[in-house]
């Protein structure tokens, strides 16, 4: 069934402080600067709202690790807590990502997600951190799971920053088939990099970068919403019940299946790839069952069994 969802991104760069602010003070000034930040995009009612990596810590120059420890341990849950209040507010969800210490006392980089009332939905750990300036420099921890998290539009799954550059943790989203892809950040990591993790994961892939292009992709990676050099932010639309078919025996499915549903049914075709994206218009009847209805095989089923080819001794040169 149709399952769109509206999504913002914002991406500013980390504001600057003066670093004879007081804490508390530097708190206050956080929380006003992301209430401008987020009433940019809440005229627009999103379902999702993404920011970046960190993104209540002020600039690093002339704000060294100390002044920002004190500041976090000040700090402790209440911009978390503003942000929690402005999802319950506005009925949203929001990913907060930011720097958290735990109950005994070690620090962990995090996105945590916040339902449509206030509360958390699950936290993602940074798996991979930035060995001088994370690990050795701050003593943050590296997470070990990556958690799916339920909402009430789908199953999502987060990376932070570096993240990115990892195959392990990608595969496990590969094999954990989430419908969105989060992901926050303080560096871009490339069209190609955020493309594949779109594509290989088949999931939609939204994007929060400081300072940099935020974007909302699609499971072949191609960019739905963006942000501009104008703007800090984008909301964009993406229809998460949909999946993918090689067009190898599904041409003239493909064309019983557009002749049944007409405007319920969307086949993109994004070009090269030898596949479509599949997605429910309607109501009705779900995109995976569409699939079903005029027996096609999905994507990764397809590709499967072309594997399983090879597996053979019969199949394989001698």
């Amino acid at each position: 069934m149709s399952n769109r969802i509206k999504i913002a991104v914002i991406g500013p760069r980390p504001p600057q402080v003066s670093r004879d602010m007081k804490p508390q003070v530097i708190v206050d000034f956080m929380i006003g600067f992301w209430r401008e930040e987020l009433e940019q995009v809440l005229l627009d009612k999103p379902d999702l709202i993404v920011v970046p990596e960190a993104c209540d810590r002020p600039a690093p120059n002339g704000f060294p690790l100390e002044r920002r420890l004190e500041y976090y341990r000040r700090r402790k849950d209440q911009i978390r807590d503003f942000f929690g209040q402005t999802a319950k507010e506005n009925s949203c969800y929001i990913v907060y990502s930011a720097a958290r210490e735990t109950d005994d006392g070690s620090w962990r980089n995090s996105s945590v997600i916040l339902d449509r009332k206030g509360e958390i939905a699950g936290t993602y750990n940074k798996n991979h951190l930035v060995i001088e300036s994370e690990r050795d420099e701050a003593g943050v921890l590296c997470g070990k799971d990556a958690p799916i998290i339920e909402c009430d539009f789908g199953r999502v799954a987060c990376l932070i920053c570096f993240d990115l550059n990892f195959a392990p943790l990608r595969e496990k989203y590969i094999n954990a088939k989430p419908d969105l892809l989060i992901f926050s950040s303080m560096y871009h990591g490339s069209d190609v990099v955020q493309s594949w993790w779109a594509y290989s994961c088949q999931s939609h892939f939204v994007s929060a970068v400081a300072g940099l292009p935020c974007e909302i992709r699609n499971p072949y990676g191609q960019v739905l919403a963006s942000n501009t050099n104008y703007r800090d932010y984008a909301v964009g639309t993406a229809n998460l019940d949909c999946c993918m078919v090689h067009y190898d025996l599904n041409w003239e499915r493909l064309k019983a299946l557009k002749k049944k549903y007409g405007d319920k049914v969307d086949i993109h075709d994004p070009g090269n790839f030898g596949s479509v994206l599949i997605s429910s218009e309607t109501d009705e009847t779900t995109a995976l069952d569409m699939t079903k209805e005029f027996h096609m095989e999905l994507l990764d089923d397809y590709l499967t069994r072309e594997l399983s080819l090879q597996q053979k001794p019969e199949n394989v040169e001698k």
